[in-house]
């Protein structure tokens, strides 16, 4: 147990830092897919074909990988306050400028911009749980955080949907309007976020001196222990060793097919509900949502079973197998049966992405999940770039979404078998030191951080 003043330090960023951070993945995941719902009008108005669409919605997860990386360099030199706030103002700002688009160029140009404007906000969240709250609590914090992006896909539909209804208000579309305001929402929450952030433990004016030394002294001790455990090197890993490694691209491969499927049926929803006809925007809105509040309770559902079995991989399989039956019975039904087999994908393809990052966290040492995290998302991320483009691609050759939604099947199929292969994802999974390493080191003293490793932080080892 920690002692009373670090408990009672927790339980203030939980109150305070944790929910700030859960509205900010709201906000950041609403500007990333409010796209789809914006779809149809907006394809009429600038002249855009399903390819076209589809290869601007994916252009944004190039710019993400590609500047992932130096934006969690220049946090570093400039502090998670000022740097979490600059991502979110720029992508408010980027996100209020697709109001304007008018032309394809500009199109994939604004969207390539908020690729580069929101680049390093996952990572350098999951960095900031690490650098102020002990292992026992990361896996907490990060499954609320991770909420906010499952909780945004169920209010984005209807939020959207009641904007796109503003159509013809001072001679404005009603996709201008649905881009202009949750775009000043993100722009308006950035200065929130400066005003309640703190960079570091030693500026939280609201903890006091006792809870601040108690968990500097909790989380130096933890990293103090994964040191040992190498047997006191602390040298960095690079990512070209990183790939070298079987089990990493295993975690890439699952990482990107996961996002494939996710990011597919999050931008193609609402146009597949669209088929149904006869619904208003609102409505189209309102139905999109269903799909996706399901999804919430399978979140809640699997991440319960996954912790009390403490076995990751078969919740895992399940739901990838859950998301590809779900998207494979879509294809042969009418579209009122489809938007209920499309919730079980949701159900399965949702849950899929927490559960999964546990068995990496799990199976990297402790100098390498950093680099090794930051690598999974980056290029898995690349996932969110080949879905809506090969959706686009198929719809304009074939006239139909079904052979995309036959792709899917196929993605969680395979992505499934694949984590069969892993290694990782229990209790006693973690990555020791190598031999030579392990027996110069003394053995550590069990500690109630690692009686707990069943809920691992994002940068354990």
């Amino acid at each position: 147990m920690h002692s009373p003043a670090v408990q009672s330090a927790v339980h203030k960023i939980f109150r305070r830092v944790v929910p700030l951070f859960f509205v900010m993945f709201v906000a950041n995941y609403m500007d990333r897919v409010n796209l789809g719902f914006a779809q149809d009008e907006l394809r009429a108005d600038v002249g855009l074909s399903a390819a076209a669409f589809g290869l601007g919605a994916g252009v944004f997860f190039i710019a993400y990988a590609l500047f992932e990386v130096p934006s969690n360099m220049l946090m570093e030199r400039f502090g998670a306050k000022v740097w979490l706030t600059r991502i979110m103002i720029s992508w408010g700002v980027v996100a209020t400028a697709m109001a304007f688009v008018n032309s394809v160029e500009m199109f994939y140009a604004l969207r390539f911009l908020l690729g580069v404007a929101e680049a390093g906000f996952f990572p350098a969240v999951i960095y900031y749980f690490s650098r102020w709250l002990p292992d026992s609590h990361r896996g907490r914090a990060t499954s609320v955080f991770l909420m906010g992006s499952g909780t945004a896909t169920v209010i984005v539909g209807p939020i959207s949907g009641a904007l796109m209804e503003m159509h013809g208000i001072w001679g404005h579309a009603g996709w201008q309007w649905m881009f202009f305001i949750e775009g000043v929402f993100s722009v308006v929450l950035g200065f929130v976020v400066y005003r309640f952030l703190d960079s570091g433990i030693e500026q939280a004016t609201w903890l006091t001196d006792e809870e601040k030394r108690g968990l500097v002294a909790a989380i130096d001790a933890e990293q103090a222990e994964r040191d040992a455990r190498r047997g006191g090197k602390a040298a960095e890993v690079s990512r070209w060793r990183l790939l070298a490694d079987p089990q990493m691209l295993l975690f890439l491969w699952i990482y990107f097919a996961i996002n494939v499927a996710l990011y597919a049926v999050t931008f193609w929803l609402p146009s597949i509900v669209d088929d149904i006809g006869g619904v208003s925007d609102f409505q189209v809105g309102l139905l999109t949502a269903v799909p996706w509040l399901c999804a919430l309770g399978a979140l809640f559902v699997s991440g319960r079973i996954s912790d009390r079995i403490g076995k990751r991989r078969p919740v895992l399989v399940v739901l990838l197998l859950l998301g590809g039956c779900g998207t494979l019975l879509a294809v042969f039904v009418s579209p009122w049966v489809g938007l209920g087999a499309l919730c079980l994908a949701a159900m399965g393809f949702k849950p899929a992405s927490p559960v999964f990052w546990t068995i990496p966290q799990s199976y990297l040492d402790a100098r390498a999940a950093a680099p090794g995290i930051a690598l999974i998302n980056s290029i898995g991320n690349l996932g969110g770039f080949v879905a809506p483009t090969a959706f686009g691609i198929i719809e304009d050759t074939t006239g139909s979404t079904k052979g995309g939604l036959v792709g899917l099947t196929v993605v969680g199929f395979l992505a499934a078998l694949s984590v069969l292969l892993v290694r990782g994802g229990g209790r006693n999974d973690r990555v020791r030191a190598r031999p030579a390493e392990a027996a110069a080191a003394p053995a550590p003293e069990a500690t109630p951080g690692a009686a707990r490793s069943a809920h691992p932080g994002p940068a354990t080892a």
